[in-house]
């Protein structure tokens, strides 16, 4: 999609209603909000209703050599419990949520294409056997999650329960990195693939958010802007200690050193990020080299949940 093609898509779905209102509604796509803990007049419909975006419940996987990728497709990858897994963005893109399994642990496969973040989590263990689907519903541009036992409303970037009976809880974060095919197929020679043998009939080859990573301007709004850097600029975001804090890709150009790599100290801890400008990612450790839970997201998306987030500066 072009961007003439983008803007005439972003036209249409305000002309139609596809956007939704950002309206003060108690119940919207059958979720009460009521008593949610985020203001319900931010809450808004992305256009499919509930479940009109289908979780992939029975996720089958091929092999790193079977995988019909090109070395520049985006992928989340994990590894745990002695298994490699790449998820593909291109197929992420029609589904958002993958229920698997890493041996007897299940785990939650999260992606948002209006905000580029990927995300994944141990579910509560009230959840594990329904797993998780897909509201229809955005707060600050963000995909809503919902759990099937529950009908609970869960934010991804909060990574919280906002609404129904497990409101306030948190979902616990499992590390994963979000990168080139070629970047985790190196790491992982051995890694398995998510096929495009989902039960649905998509076209997996054909991006429907292609361009919109590129164009100045948002959908749907968010409550809080931050002019300091692009609308959709690639940023690394980390929360130590309470503490929260973005490190812009335009600015790690600059500050890393040749290996790719920065020191930096965050609310009492020492910490490395690893930046690789070929692969368009970055990752942090701890002072022991231990992942440590970042999310890559375009700049709004990161700003928008953490307006009070500490930057990076240029050297």
């Amino acid at each position: 999609m072009n961007r003439r093609h983008l803007a005439a898509w972003i036209t249409a779905s305000a002309t139609t209603g596809w956007m939704g209102t950002a309206g003060a509604e108690p119940v919207l796509n059958g979720f009460d909000l009521s008593q949610a803990s985020v203001p319900i007049g931010h809450i808004e419909r992305g256009g499919p209703p509930k479940d009109g975006i289908p979780a992939i419940d029975r996720p089958r996987f091929t092999s790193a050599a079977a995988a019909k990728l090109a070395d520049d497709d985006r992928v989340l990858g994990i590894a745990r419990e002695g298994i490699a897994r790449a998820y593909p963005v291109r197929i992420l893109n029609w589904h958002e949520v993958v229920n698997d399994r890493f041996g007897a642990r299940s785990v939650v496969v999260t992606y948002c294409p209006l905000c580029g973040t990927g995300m994944a989590f141990e579910p509560p263990a009230v959840t594990r056997v329904a797993g998780f689907g897909v509201s229809g519903l955005l707060y600050n541009s963000d995909v809503l999650l919902y759990d099937r036992a529950t009908q609970s409303l869960w934010s991804q970037i909060l990574s919280t329960a906002i609404s129904g009976p497990l409101k306030g809880s948190v979902l616990p974060s499992v590390p994963l990195s979000h990168t080139s095919w070629a970047d985790w197929r190196r790491r992982h020679p051995g890694t398995e693939v998510l096929s495009t043998d989902t039960g649905y009939e998509r076209d997996y080859a054909r991006d429907p958010y292609a361009g919109y990573d590129r164009v100045p301007r948002l959908i749907f709004d968010v409550q809080h802007r931050d002019g300091r850097h692009p609308l959709k600029e690639w940023v690394l975001g980390l929360r130590v200690n309470g503490t929260a804090k973005a490190y812009p890709f335009g600015v790690l150009e600059r500050a890393v050193d040749r290996s790719g790599t920065l020191h930096d100290t965050v609310a009492g801890q020492r910490l490395t990020i690893h930046y690789d400008r070929v692969q368009r990612t970055a990752e942090a450790v701890d002072e022991r080299g231990r992942p440590l839970t970042g999310l890559m997201a375009f700049w709004f998306a990161w700003v928008a949940f953490h307006p009070d987030t500490e930057v990076l500066s240029a050297p």
